[in-house]
């Protein structure tokens, strides 16, 4: 029998240069080409413990479809409080490492960081129940908008863009309280999971389905009513990027789509810039629209019609 005296690989050890290759990569990182926030070395916020953190708000606002599902009257309760103490605990400590990475929390020393991260936190649980009732609205439309759909369950646990409506109502209160770093982290973890990619600044409204799902993409500053229904491979994007006399993008400015209540959008459309869909409108498959339609309309690849005459 031979025995492997290697690293496991059954490659002999080599000699690569390491004093050099780590010296280089040394002057890379420290000066020639340094993309450190503020050049300073800082604590990233955990990918992983997001994940576990947006389980157990899951678990929290619906402890039997996403907690245990041998939960009873007596111990229900119980079980919401334990794991939401624990989960608030770790979500203050990445809120405090995401702001780090805040202009707007610039200066800030380490026990002002923490009292923010708190403070945040504290305002993001007092919101579950809001946010709650969203979701359930979400769930509703779900099922009253999909014949295929045959209980609650089914949806909440099957159904990727139930999920990525999930993960966003948790990231955009986390946006709007002043945490957008773990924001975006936590939509982008939904991305990775559904295929879906809502940005967490947009602004969305209840009752919102997202039937099928996959490649579906709403950008930062799009604005959606009530019950609105998009198809997989619907983009809500922005048609051009404002620059400055330098040539560096303008953040922030309003350039995706509003979309009014009640409007469907069937799968693979495309709608660019800040134009208004108007309430109760339906948008054809694969359509490529960059202009604003009025109320009513059924916009298809090559008319536009109103259906309220």
């Amino acid at each position: 029998m031979t025995i492997d005296t290697f690293d496991g690989t059954s490659v002999k050890p080599a000699h690569w240069d390491l004093d050099q290759v780590v010296r280089q990569l040394r002057v890379s990182r420290e000066a020639t080409h340094n993309i450190r926030h503020q050049r300073r070395i800082r604590e990233l916020p955990s990918r992983e413990a997001l994940t576990t953190i947006v389980n157990g708000l899951s678990a929290v606002l619906f402890p039997t479809h996403y907690g245990r599902p041998n939960l009873t009257d007596e111990s229900i309760d119980y079980f919401v409080g334990d794991t939401l103490n624990t989960t608030l605990n770790r979500l203050t400590e990445q809120v405090r490492r995401g702001l780090q990475f805040a202009d707007s929390e610039e200066g800030m020393d380490e026990a002002m960081l923490t009292q923010r991260a708190h403070d945040i936190t504290r305002s993001f649980a007092a919101s579950l129940p809001e946010i709650r009732a969203l979701l359930v609205s979400d769930v509703q439309a779900a099922y009253s908008g999909d014949p295929a759909a045959t209980s609650i369950a089914e949806i909440m646990l099957c159904y990727p863009g139930t999920i990525a409506i999930l993960y966003y109502r948790l990231a955009h209160r986390l946006h709007q309280l002043g945490s957008p770093f773990i924001a975006r982290m936590i939509c982008d973890i939904s991305h990775s999971l559904t295929g879906i990619d809502i940005h967490p600044a947009a602004q969305i409204g209840g009752s919102f389905f997202i039937d099928h799902g996959t490649g579906v993409v709403i950008g930062e500053t799009a604005i959606i009513g009530e019950r609105v229904r998009l198809y997989q491979q619907v983009t809500l994007g922005a048609k051009r990027f404002p620059a400055d006399a330098s040539g560096a993008l303008i953040k922030g400015t309003p350039r995706h789509p509003i979309v009014e209540d009640d409007v469907v959008i069937y799968a693979g459309a495309t709608i660019l810039g800040r134009i208004t869909i108007g309430a109760g409108s339906t948008i054809g498959g694969n359509v490529w629209l960059t202009q604003s339609v009025p109320p009513c309309s059924n916009v298809t690849q090559a008319q536009i019609h109103n259906d309220c005459k």
